[in-house]
């Protein structure tokens, strides 16, 4: 059980956070014929636009309702029915994630009712989903808006088709922003070889691909389509991947009687077995040879490379979910966890096998992290760890000063050698770095 802590500074130096928008925007592009629309002003826009698009070295559809000082103090509900006719005019999309800001937020705009009134005066909007998330800046992070915009469209889309016929090969996969779409290409692969048609809520695996087909598309090409999300109902299981996919979960559970059960972390020898055998169970299947192959590998590897890891001392700065499933993994190969600091509040923060962790900023980080062998967070932390002479291994979002990070996958079998073999040579490095400089 770890004590968990929040800093005391009333400002955050060197945030660690990005905003609840960033997580909404993310969550809403691994949707088909998705239109994201911020509720604020371009300012807003573009700050929620910068890491993803760094992250992903890839422009995104995002479009904002534009709020200037007037709108600000007399109301954004104009402004707001604006936007949605422009887009549905110009671009027909087929979905349209509407969230706010800490701006709208705080001047405290009437959203439901704006919605409710918008669709009154036009009719036509009718057989349209628009899906409504609260993301206001000023609390929160990017794993709660991505998580709050799942729960969103899985209280709205999944009643539009009704319940229809159960389909017990159907099972939803509610991935949270915790995996990369290397990863989720990798669920998508592991699921369908046991014979089970997985629906990714969202599906980011094909978030880069389309792009050089058609580079002006306005909004989502590729991801869940609206015809799989009216199929969920149907469902006889849902997997919720991260902590913070249990409330989407018990969303599917209540009104549709759906089975769930949550899978912390994908990562390491102990958390594959047990997800690949709960596969395994609700198909009736035997995990194929593949997986077989590709567990014994990881055995021999975990094997040979073991004494690289033993008593190292590793400091993590990662959203709740992310730390958790690498903390538990890190755990697992003896490592000592010296410093570990998150964003945001989580149940999973009391439960990790660590003494103690840390609410606050990368300011926070960089005081406790002296003394550590490694460094694990995201690109912020590059500059702490040239500071510190410690080699980073980079985890998260965004990821900017590296290429193939939403290609490489940390999950699974394959997916735990490959994560092993980066903080393996990165440790290694380091050590020839020691003997070298004490010759």
């Amino acid at each position: 059980m770890a004590i968990v802590s929040v800093t005391s500074t009333s400002v955050a130096v060197n945030p660690l956070k990005q905003s609840q928008a960033v997580g909404a925007t993310l969550a809403f592009l691994g949707f088909q014929g998705m239109k994201p629309l911020l509720h604020g002003s371009p300012g807003c826009s573009a700050f929620t636009k910068f890491p993803i698009v760094e992250h992903l070295r890839e422009t995104i559809p995002l479009s904002s309702t534009a709020m200037t000082e007037v709108s600000t103090i007399l109301g954004g509900e104009e402004k707001v029915e604006r936007a949605v006719m422009t887009l549905v005019q110009n671009y027909q999309p087929e979905m349209i994630g509407l969230f706010t800001t800490g701006l709208t937020e705080t001047r405290g705009d009437d959203m439901g009712r704006f919605i409710k009134e918008i669709r009154q005066r036009h009719p036509e909007l009718d057989n349209l989903p628009i899906f409504l998330v609260s993301t206001p800046d000023f609390k929160g992070t990017l794993q709660d808006g991505f998580a709050a915009a799942v729960e969103s469209i899985v209280k709205e889309i999944p009643q539009k088709g009704g319940r229809g016929a159960y389909n017990p090969q159907l099972v939803t996969i509610l991935a949270s922003s915790a995996f990369t779409p290397g990863d989720i290409q990798e669920i998508k692969d592991i699921v369908t070889s046991f014979g089970l048609q997985p629906i990714v809520v969202p599906d980011l695996s094909t978030l880069l691909e389309g792009h050089l087909v058609d580079s002006s598309r306005v909004i989502t090409a590729n991801g869940t389509t609206l015809t799989q999300l009216q199929e969920i109902s149907r469902c006889g299981f849902t997997l919720a991947l991260g902590e913070s996919m249990r409330g989407a979960a018990q969303i599917l559970s209540q009104k549709f009687c759906i089975p769930y059960e949550v899978f912390g972390e994908l990562t390491g020898l102990e958390a594959t077995d047990k997800f690949l055998q709960a596969l395994a169970d609700m198909s009736g299947t035997r995990v194929s040879e593949k997986y077989r192959r590709q567990r014994c590998q990881l055995q021999r590897v975990l094997l040979d490379t073991h004494f690289y890891f033993g008593g190292k001392r590793v400091s993590l700065a990662l959203e709740p979910d992310l730390l958790w499933s690498t903390v538990c993994f890190l755990r697992s190969l003896g490592v000592q966890i010296h410093a570990a600091v998150t964003s945001t509040r989580s149940p999973l923060l009391d439960k990790l096998p660590i003494t103690s962790v840390t609410i606050g900023d990368l300011e926070d980080f960089e005081q406790l992290a002296v003394g550590s062998d490694l460094l694990i967070g995201n690109s912020f932390v590059s500059p702490i760890a040239k500071r510190l002479n410690i080699p980073l291994c980079r985890q998260g979002i965004p990821i900017f000063d590296r290429l193939g990070n939403s290609q490489s996958s940390k999950i699974g079998y394959q997916g735990t050698m490959q994560l092993l073999f980066e903080i393996g040579n990165l440790l290694l490095a380091e050590e020839e770095v020691k003997v070298e400089y004490s010759n």
